[in-house]
């Protein structure tokens, strides 16, 4: 009886074994197929990507052939017969590669605290202006908006007054020059400086002080510069122009941000300052080229709103 009883009880032992053994079989099967359906759909995923970069990068290429042809055909000419959106695409593709081998410039947005609503106003309708010309620029710089908080007025009203402002082809940053180049690269330019800009060079990084100041504050791009304790320097306006008699009396050297962009655009492209002081520097600031300069005819202006 009581070798029945063992022989029962061994059978049972027996059969839990082998539905235990049989239990881990298919949780490990269950594991192995859910590591097999992870790794699946990983690689479905990367060939997914790996497919829309393909297909992306075609795109890109099949629309750089069409303008390259384009531009092949009529070389000399403002491209009159392109579509406006291959016109688009030509601009874009010029600011895109601006933003890694064009000159370098910033525009400071850190003394909106010393401007009027009505002055915060006119400097975003100055940064419109300003992206204007390097659109339009056969060789665009590459521009950099610095200083430049969402929670600020000048924000707002950037996004208010520019149509398309936050998909502009350039950075925009909170953080100031110093902490995107080292200080020996950056160069200021303010009107108070005593050193006069003798050229432009692809090494370094032009600042400009995002300043309109009604009330003329004196030498507050100055005092930003010393502050950052960067190299300082202005437009060489002494050396290309004199003053003009007027009934007002009135001289000034005080330019909105973006004539002193289109001034060094335009030198950049030419390698004439005097070229260049004569076709942005506004006329109704009291100066002229000076007669030992020699003088070309100017374009159109594109002036501030004050």
């Amino acid at each position: 009886m009581c070798e029945t009883q063992a022989n029962g009880a061994s059978d049972l032992l027996d059969l839990l074994h082998i539905d235990l053994e049989a239990d881990g079989e298919d949780t490990r099967t269950r594991r192995d197929n859910t590591e097999c359906s992870k790794n699946v759909l990983r690689k479905q995923r990367n060939w997914k990507r790996q497919l829309a970069a393909k297909k992306s990068k075609r795109k890109d290429e099949k629309q750089r052939r069409r303008i390259h042809r384009a531009q092949e055909s009529s070389p000399h000419t403002d491209h009159p017969q392109f579509t406006k959106r291959v016109l688009k695409a030509i601009t874009k593709e010029r600011l895109a590669e601006a933003q890694t081998t064009g000159l370098r410039l910033c525009v400071d947005l850190s003394m909106t605290d010393c401007m009027s609503d009505k002055e915060i106003s006119r400097l975003a309708g100055q940064l419109r202006r300003l992206y204007g010309s390097n659109r339009r620029a056969a060789q665009p710089f590459h521009l950099i908006l610095t200083d430049l908080r969402e929670d600020t007025q000048l924000y707002r009203e950037c996004v208010r007054m520019n149509d398309g402002f936050l998909n502009y082809t350039m950075e925009t940053t909170q953080q100031n020059c110093l902490d995107l180049f080292p200080p020996e690269a950056v160069v200021y330019l303010t009107p108070d400086a005593e050193e006069a800009l003798q050229t432009v060079d692809a090494d370094k990084v032009y600042v400009l002080g995002g300043l309109v100041d009604e009330s003329i504050q004196k030498k507050l791009s100055l005092s930003r510069a010393r502050e950052l304790s960067v190299r300082t320097a202005r437009l060489p306006i002494d050396e290309h122009m004199v003053k003009r008699n007027n009934v007002k009396n009135f001289h000034s050297k005080i330019l909105a941000v973006n004539q002193v962009f289109d001034i060094l655009l335009t030198f950049s492209e030419t390698g004439s300052w005097t070229q260049a002081l004569q076709a942005w520097f506004p006329a109704g600031k009291g100066y002229v080229i000076s007669s030992g300069c020699s003088a070309l005819p100017a374009p159109a202006q594109s002036q501030d709103d004050g």
